[in-house]
């Protein structure tokens, strides 16, 4: 006994926190965003904790008053930079939810401490879906005309985020030899490793044949940086394009184009969902298309279908 509390002592929760992020990148294979994420939500936890005065702690330090503790602390917490702006439910849920992970793998080494299954998930407030009709999506793509590489590559990505629902995270990693044009589908490994098969439409497969015949470098990335010389030629400079380059030119376009709403790139990807569904696709084949691993998530489309349901009524119950 002794020696456990010795051993308990002996690791830091900021070093386990180090080891746990390691264990999370290599054994369970999470994307390095994933991590990151989990990092930063647990890192926080370890703040709250040198707040209370515990300057070095340990896994039984843990127990279930102090986490009630740092619930109170989440929800009165104020977004750093943002004046009176607190977390949002959300956000406070994944901080539980990263620390109920963390736990889970103490308790897999052996280390005393508060076990998970204490720890309730409040539940989340119904997302609101962001999406473009087809005119707003028609005017967005309209903005990037021009035959510069720098337009050919903006209009080949805003092509393809549309054509297949993409992830901007799957977006920046893909290479040119992934993407199969001749048969205008390709896969992608999205969240948690899941492989799924997504589709080129006419117009994107276009867009890409454009925008490559005038690339000259030999970098493997689809979609590279681009520097514009003194001559006003643009050239590829070999540096893969970055998710916050391509979140600020689809925002540049949108406003270009006068669209009011707050566009992102995965407003594209809720576009393409709602389009499917509004053009009569099932909810289980456009899960297969986004790559949800659970139906519940797609189910935040369902806002088109319920539209779709009160036109009908609207039309055929006269009285």
């Amino acid at each position: 006994m002794r020696y456990h509390l010795l051993y308990d002592v002996m690791h830091d929760l900021r070093e386990l926190l180090r080891e746990y992020t390691e264990h999370l990148e290599i054994e369970k294979n999470r994307s390095l965003l994933t991590v990151e994420n989990y990092e930063r939500y647990i890192n926080r936890f370890l703040e709250f904790l040198t707040l209370s005065e515990i300057q070095s702690p340990t896994p039984s330090d843990i127990t279930l008053e102090l986490v009630r503790k740092y619930r109170l602390y989440l929800n009165r917490l104020q977004t750093p930079g943002k004046r009176d702006k607190q977390l949002s439910q959300s956000t406070q849920n994944y901080h539980i939810i990263a620390l109920r992970g963390f736990l889970t793998y103490l308790i897999k080494r052996d280390f005393k401490t508060l076990a998970p299954e204490k720890l309730d998930v409040g539940k989340n407030p119904d997302r609101q879906v962001d999406f473009l009709d087809p005119d707003e999506v028609d005017r967005l793509l309209s903005e990037a005309t021009g035959s510069d590489l720098a337009t050919l590559r903006d209009r080949a990505f805003l092509e393809l985020l549309f054509s297949a629902g993409l992830r901007v995270s799957e977006l920046v990693s893909l290479d040119r030899d992934q993407v199969n044009l001749e048969r205008q589908e390709f896969s992608i490994r999205g969240k948690g490793g899941k492989l799924r098969i997504v589709f080129i439409s006419d117009t994107a497969k276009h867009a890409i044949e454009r925008y490559l015949a005038k690339r000259t470098d030999i970098d493997p990335a689809l979609f590279v940086r681009i520097k514009t010389g003194t001559n006003k030629e643009a050239d590829a400079i070999g540096l893969r394009l970055t998710a916050r380059s391509i979140q600020r030119i689809v925002k540049k376009y949108a406003v270009r184009a006068g669209i009011t709403k707050d566009v992102h790139p995965h407003t594209l990807r809720h576009s393409f969902a709602t389009g499917l569904l509004q053009n009569g696709a099932d909810i289980r084949s456009v899960q297969a298309m986004l790559g949800h691993a659970n139906i519940t998530t797609t189910q935040i489309y369902t806002h088109v279908t319920n539209q779709g349901l009160k036109d009908i009524h609207t039309k055929y119950h006269k009285r």
